[in-house]
């Protein structure tokens, strides 16, 4: 098999990883031919999924471009995944030009891509990090030199949540990172579901799933509601990711529903 230069010593091309999945979904190259059999089963199953993850790529973006506009300088994205097009220090940096950002993967290809992208960007850098150990991502000395926690930070936990698998867990993380935030401080979340699918398509999903060594735990509307327990929502609340928008995005190429839900919302705190 062809090494290609972007790819980190050690990484088993052979067993599909969640960042080059989605990489694959959205259309980019930096993945190997396990992760496009994975992606490709999974579209098989869901053939609209191209469109739900471009949904949720988009529901990001419009979530930085909003909180650069609300004044927001500062993010710390989770689960970052592999670069593609309108990163969030892109789309934050159009609006201030010293927006501070620091991505964060386990995948060792994501992060190395982010700091090829990043080159020289005093402003944004990625690390290796697992988001199931909060604490030793806040102390990490790259976000503690990169990020001021005096001052309001917006956590992205984009596709992240359904991959802790236990509940009582998943909601300490999350409350974990939010606690070390100040007030004016926002949470951001997409995650999976299985609101609107028969227990048919669910079995489905879970079989494909198990061949590719991939575990998950979808949750419910409500479910995903308690991880902003505490925070004051913004409009229009937790929704469908291809319908958030707000008076900043009145018309897009998601305006119409698809039939692949991504519960999605934004919350602040204050």
């Amino acid at each position: 098999m062809e090494k290609k230069e972007w790819i980190p010593e050690g990484i088993d091309m052979e067993k599909p990883a969640t960042a080059r999945i989605y990489d694959y979904m959205l259309g980019g190259y930096h993945n190997f031919a396990s992760d496009r059999e994975a992606g490709d089963a999974y579209f098989e199953v869901f053939p609209n999924s191209k469109q739900g993850v471009q949904a949720n790529r988009e529901f990001l973006r419009r979530v930085v471009h909003y909180l650069s506009q609300q004044g927001i300088t500062q993010f710390l994205d989770l689960g970052s995944g592999i670069p593609t097009v309108g990163n969030v220090h892109e789309v934050a940096q159009k609006v201030h030009k010293k927006a501070k950002v620091v991505y964060v993967d386990i995948d060792k290809v994501a992060v190395a891509h982010s700091l090829k992208i990043l080159g020289d960007n005093p402003y944004a850098t990625a690390i290796i990090g697992n988001y199931e150990y909060p604490q030793a991502i806040l102390s990490h000395k790259r976000v503690q030199e990169i990020l001021d926690f005096s001052k309001p930070i917006a956590l992205l936990f984009i596709s992240g949540p359904h991959f802790i698998i236990e509940d009582e867990k998943a909601y300490a993380i999350v409350k974990t990172f939010m606690d070390a935030l100040v007030p004016g401080s926002y949470l951001a979340i997409s995650h999976a579901t299985w609101d609107g699918h028969s227990l048919e398509k669910v079995r489905e999903i879970k079989e494909m799933y198990k061949k590719f060594g991939i575990v998950t735990h979808e949750r419910s509307e409500e479910e995903v509601m308690k991880f902003f327990d505490g925070l004051q929502m913004v409009p229009p609340g937790l929704i469908n990711a291809p319908l958030w928008k707000n008076d900043e995005f009145k018309h897009s190429i998601w305006d119409i529903e698809i039939n692949f839900k991504i519960w999605a919302g934004l919350a602040e705190k204050k």
